[in-house]
């Protein structure tokens, strides 16, 4: 899961369909995204970098910790 993609998208106060339509690609393709299944291109990064303000490198690392897991550690 890319946390701080899920984290920048929420503060944004956009829903995943949104991003996908900014980003002009089906929603279940940002969802893979989202959920670390699919890399996706490098201009989607740039745009999503342009959206949320965060660099593009922030925003794909990967949750190496299940999000259901946090707080048993």
């Amino acid at each position: 899961m890319r946390e701080n993609l899920k984290k920048a998208r929420k503060e944004a106060g956009m829903t995943q369909k949104q991003v996908a339509e900014y980003l002009n690609v089906c929603e279940r393709h940002y969802k893979y995204i989202e959920a670390g299944k699919v890399v996706g291109n490098i201009e989607l990064w740039d745009k999503m970098e342009d959206l949320f303000n965060i660099h593009q490198r922030k925003l794909r690392e990967i949750s190496t910790i299940h999000p259901d897991l946090k707080g048993n550690q």
